[in-house]
């Protein structure tokens, strides 16, 4: 944006202007265009933060599953000053890219709710929220970082049900 975030807001405010709704249930005080462009290091450094406390034998065995491509997008971007190993995803391309060298043993799983990993796991722990911008989008700040422990199918066999292709 032209403008800082804050001065945007403001101004559109003033001239009476909304962004306009560009997802069907979120919606944010900057245009998404706008919005998608915050967030991503300081999801990138909480993602770097829990990796690198993880026990050794599980940072070993550990992928970073994301569920948009945004979000793997800056784990691959920005991971590296971390460590991180690239992302995997069920999303756009990344999906194509499949599970790389995952096991299924562990997993660091971005999500906003823990439902479905739940029920794919047998071992899922909430290690907290991520630290996120506030002009980010509002899903994208109520993500949190679950550790996942023996994925209970095949990967093989799980890699097609987390097919996002939209």
């Amino acid at each position: 944006p032209i403008l800082p975030p804050g001065k945007l807001v403001a101004y559109m405010r003033a001239i009476h202007q909304e962004p306009p709704r560009t997802e069907t249930s979120h919606t944010a005080p900057l245009p998404q265009l706008f919005a998608d462009q915050f967030g991503w290091q300081e999801m990138v450094t909480s993602v770097g933060h829990v990796y690198n406390h993880l026990r050794p034998e599980d940072k070993q065995r550990a992928a970073i599953f994301c569920q948009n491509y945004g979000e793997a997008g800056a784990i691959d971007f920005f991971g590296a000053q971390f460590g991180l190993p690239s992302a995997i995803s069920g999303h756009q391309n990344y999906f194509l890219w499949g599970p790389r060298d995952w096991t299924g043993e562990v997993a660091l799983v971005l999500d906003t709710r823990d439902d479905n990993e739940r029920e794919q796991f047998a071992s899922v722990e909430d290690l907290g929220q991520i630290v996120s911008s506030p002009w980010a989008m509002p899903f994208e700040r109520r993500t949190h970082i679950y550790l996942c422990h023996d994925l209970k199918a095949n990967v093989r066999d799980f890699w097609p049900r987390v097919k996002k292709w939209l």
